[in-house]
């Protein structure tokens, strides 16, 4: 692939820049989405060179900045959301409210495809700085291990930062997303919880075409 290419070619320049090239490569390997740029090789070559701890908050910070686009792109994407959407996802907003910054943290903590949740937190409407501050706590803690570790380890860090480029993954990415995305819009979420106080996870799924707008028959 040519961005591929491209960027590896701008991994020997921002290594050369030290501190501040940990920043510049995680946020330019953040700033796609579904497109998941190898940043944390670097990390692990500047690790050997300068403090972990510090090229792991740069580099966790640059790379949470970086994730602001999908979230923008939730953003955008409500916008041209009809009003009966938006009042479904009010209600599901209010019942993740809680823990939607667990979700956040965990998924930037680890290698998971973290587009699959930002880009939806951004058309419920979540809070911008509840977001930020969970999605640059998983960066940071994420950078600073990986940046321990390939210090110390290098050998276990040529598998773990090995990320994939792969078409296959990409898809399976977004089409994971969009499904996301499409029963956010259409799942009656109140109704969905009435439902499975009354009758349990199995009243739910028999109710499940009702629930997601596909039939308006059900039994309530």
């Amino acid at each position: 692939m040519n961005i591929l290419e491209s960027f590896y070619g701008l991994i020997d320049l921002f290594v050369s820049y030290g501190y501040f090239g940990s920043f510049i490569i995680s946020f330019l390997g953040s700033l796609i989405p579904f497109l998941p740029l190898p940043y944390l090789f670097p990390i692990v070559l500047l690790s050997m060179k300068l403090d972990p701890l510090l090229i792991g908050v740069l580099s966790g910070l640059g790379g949470s900045l970086g994730k602001v686009t999908s979230y923008m792109v939730g953003r955008f994407w409500r916008r041209f959301m009809s009003q009966d959407s938006k009042n479904r996802l009010e209600f599901f907003k209010s019942m993740i409210d809680k823990y939607g910054a667990v979700a956040v943290f965990l998924f930037a903590l680890t290698p998971l495809p973290d587009d699959v949740i930002y880009i939806p937190m951004g058309i419920i409407g979540y809070g911008f700085l509840k977001f930020m501050l969970a999605n640059c706590a998983g960066k940071v803690v994420l950078a600073i291990f990986v940046a321990y570790l390939g210090r110390y380890y290098k050998e276990l860090m040529d598998m773990f930062v090995g990320e994939s480029m792969s078409m296959l993954s990409v898809l399976v990415a977004v089409a994971v997303m969009v499904f996301f995305s499409i029963v956010l819009f259409r799942m009656d979420w109140q109704g969905l919880v009435t439902t499975f106080r009354q009758k349990g996870w199995r009243g739910v799924l028999a109710e499940l075409p009702r629930l997601i707008g596909l039939s308006k028959k059900g039994n309530t």
